[in-house]
């Protein structure tokens, strides 16, 4: 199902802000990782990476596929994952908006 044109528009919009807020805390993610001092660094290297294989495959999911035809999706992991503020989200239609929360929930 394809959304109306004034929310893909407005989905393009929020797509690089919302990949931003990923990175941004999955970067957060690895400092933490990083930082933690009680473990060796190859141990720290080996969770780091499996922690950014796994966010890697949860951006991808979310980010690598954005058409009209998939909107819907991508606006529900956007979602799913509190990348999307209230003030963002409540500028969606309606429709939309309930669509994606059934999809979510």
């Amino acid at each position: 199902m394809n959304i109306p044109e004034s929310d893909w528009k407005k989905l393009r919009e929020l797509k690089p802000v919302a990949l931003d807020r990923l990175c941004a805390r999955i970067l957060a993610e690895c400092v933490g990782i990083a930082s933690n001092d009680s473990e060796t660094a190859h141990q720290r290297y080996l969770q780091m990476y499996r922690v950014l294989h796994e966010r890697n495959r949860e951006l991808a999911r979310v980010f690598d596929d954005i058409r009209r035809s998939t909107a819907l999706n991508v606006l529900a992991g956007m979602y799913r994952l509190e990348l999307v503020e209230e003030n963002e989200f409540s500028r969606f239609t309606d429709e939309t908006r309930a669509l994606v929360l059934r999809r979510v929930n």
